[in-house]
């Protein structure tokens, strides 16, 4: 059984402590936070706490944090050489404060707290500068059912960047989608089986040749026609860079 306690009470930690309770091979024995407010409907689980001072004796520390707080708060804990290891995708592994054995337990997906999460579809890429500490976040990763992926601090960086374009910044272009259509009385539910299917499509060929619509085909008067029906300017830039990004890939004149 490996014991864990968790730092921090965010949709990650949240999602963590929910997926290591439904193991027989992981014990979260503490979870703490600076307000306990925020756990307070778990404190039936597991030892909550705001104290830092009286963190538990366990195998692993997860600082499930905000990154800019990582290495401040990795330098408070009150233990050293203890395996201490951090969530993000952008922070490197040496931010740790070095008393630790440092590592990272990194889930590349999006979570939103109240949303069920399946690990199956979570994959966790693990980085330790102590090889010895890479075999129990392997069996804690492995616990969840998770897929395993053993990458370095600069391979985790750029897979973090990417995931930004293709979840926040994509998410940002369905709220746009979103404003479009309720500003005509139109149904957004009607593009969802063209959002689920422009997803399934890469996962069988590059996004390269999955690539339509209009930039692609250099259709001119439907972007003509486009930018004249947005009648936000916001809406219109965001447009034209896109457009001429396609444009420029499939070697198209820009606008």
């Amino acid at each position: 059984m490996i014991s864990v306690v968790i730092l921090g009470a965010g949709n990650v930690a949240t999602h963590l402590f929910k997926g290591f309770e439904k193991t027989d091979e992981v014990s979260v024995i503490q979870w703490y936070n600076r307000s306990l407010n925020a756990l307070q409907s778990y404190k039936n689980l597991t030892d909550i706490t705001d104290d830092i001072s009286t963190l538990k004796d366990a195998d692993v520390y997860i600082l499930a944090v905000s990154d800019d707080v990582i290495c401040e708060l990795s330098s408070k804990l009150p233990f050293e050489n203890k395996l201490v290891v951090h969530t993000s995708g952008s922070v490197r592994v040496y931010d740790i404060d070095k008393k630790h054995k440092r590592g990272v337990l990194y889930p590349l997906q999006s979570f939103s707290k109240h949303a069920e999460m399946d690990f199956a579809n979570v994959p966790i890429c693990i980085e330790t500068i102590d090889k010895k500490c890479f075999p129990i976040l392997k069996k804690l990763t492995l616990s969840l059912g998770s897929p395993i992926k053993r990458i370095n601090s600069d391979q985790r960086r750029v897979l973090h960047l990417a995931a930004v374009f293709v979840n926040n910044f994509t998410n940002q272009l369905y709220r746009i989608g979103h404003e479009i259509t309720e500003s005509e009385g139109a149904e957004f539910d009607l593009l969802k089986p063209l959002i689920l299917e422009t997803a399934r499509k890469v996962q069988d060929m590059s996004p390269f040749k999955a690539q339509t619509g209009p930039a692609k085909r250099n259709d001119k008067k439907t972007i003509k026609k486009h930018l004249k029906a947005l009648k936000s300017k916001h809406h219109k830039d965001i447009y034209e860079l896109l457009t001429n990004s396609i444009k420029h890939t499939h070697g198209r004149k820009k606008l």
